[in-house]
């Protein structure tokens, strides 16, 4: 490694705003070297204790010791510079200089749509993202989110489920895994999808991380999907990102009286997005293959028994109760068929004991 690139990297574990590194960076003048570093007016671009901070660590070997240790814990650098670097990140002018990841960074360059939303979903929302996560992700789309409860995690779930690929991007640190309770999730995503941030491993989230975390998932995605937000959500700042950077938007119509529903009714009518009946929609603007002949093949394959389920739930989800009313069969038969399409990925078991097709 040159020492061009050690010290690039070097300015990586100060959490430094992506505009803060190209001004010291520009200020070297091209002499990319420690001791430059340490003659530079850093007080003139950063806080006197940021500069403090910087320089009295400004030294080949300490470099060497911080890149030594990300290694031990197995996360990986790369800084925009770098050929690895995401194409799209490099489209948007407020992007990240660094990313810290774990698992396959080449994820980031295929086709991928963010599902954000609500971390308080309904069982209308949840039953809406699941749907959709696993239709998108059957046909090859990556999915992006970010690791918090509800929406984001239902997101990544679903996509693992139907070994998909699916990128988390966080609002803290690697090392430090926001919310806590999402850590085995998180790990998942890294062995088999993408983790990244641009935060040092260590850093803890902030009221301020995750709005700055949203552009990331804007900027790394071809189209936004918003299923169940509140007019007031954070959800608001991934869709301005997405405006922004010219990124298709899609909305799931939501009941008019329901808050958890504000957010994509207001785009969908304000015309800021398109309202979107199903993924197959989705798939369209894209340019993606449908699947829905596949799935049609799929649901010719099914009983008598299990057609009349199919059907009900065809109208939306039901209740065990409403069930055996309207499909006439047995307690015993209905819990048999269920099972089976359940266990075939065709149907969904959502809190409270309704059913809904997958």
């Amino acid at each position: 490694m040159s020492e061009k690139q050690l010290l690039i990297y070097f300015l990586s574990q100060f959490d430094l705003a992506p505009n803060k590194v190209e001004e010291i960076l520009n200020g070297l003048n091209g002499n990319f070297t420690f001791s430059a570093l340490s003659k530079l007016k850093l007080d003139k671009i950063v806080s006197a204790v940021m500069a403090e901070k910087i320089l009295e660590r400004a030294e080949e070997r300490y470099a060497k010791i911080y890149l030594e240790n990300l290694e031990a814990i197995q996360i990986k650098l790369i800084c925009k510079y770098d050929e690895d670097f995401p194409k799209k990140l490099l489209a948007i002018d407020d992007g990240p200089f660094f990313l810290f990841y774990k698992g396959d960074i080449s994820l980031a360059n295929l086709k991928s749509v963010a599902i954000v939303g609500t971390r308080l979903p309904s069982n209308y929302g949840r039953m809406i993202t699941e749907k959709f996560a696993k239709t998108l992700a059957n046909a090859g789309l990556v999915i992006i989110s970010g690791l918090a409860y509800g929406i984001d995690s239902i997101a990544h779930r679903q996509a693992l489920n139907q070994n998909g690929k699916t990128i988390a991007v966080l609002g803290s640190g690697l090392n430090n895994i926001y919310p806590a309770d999402h850590s085995d999730l998180a790990r998942e995503i890294a062995e088999k999808g993408l983790l990244i941030s641009e935060y040092c491993p260590s850093a803890k989230a902030t009221r301020y991380s995750f709005p700055t975390r949203n552009r990331i998932i804007a900027g790394l995605c071809d189209g936004v999907l918003i299923t169940e937000a509140g007019i007031k959500s954070g959800t608001l700042y991934t869709r301005d990102y997405a405006l922004d950077y010219g990124k298709e938007m899609f909305a799931v119509p939501g009941n008019i009286d329901s808050d958890k529903s504000a957010l994509p009714n207001e785009i969908i009518c304000s015309g800021q997005g398109m309202g979107v009946r199903s993924a197959e929609d989705i798939l369209k603007v894209l340019h993606v293959e449908n699947v829905a002949k596949k799935e049609k093949k799929k649901v010719q394959s099914l009983t008598i028994d299990e057609q009349a389920i199919y059907s009900q739930l065809a109208d939306g989800a039901k209740s065990l109760e409403e069930l055996e009313k309207n499909c006439n069969m047995s307690m015993s038969d209905l819990n048999s068929c269920l099972t089976m399409l359940e266990l075939r990925g065709i149907i969904s078991r959502m809190p409270g004991g309704v059913f809904c097709l997958c």
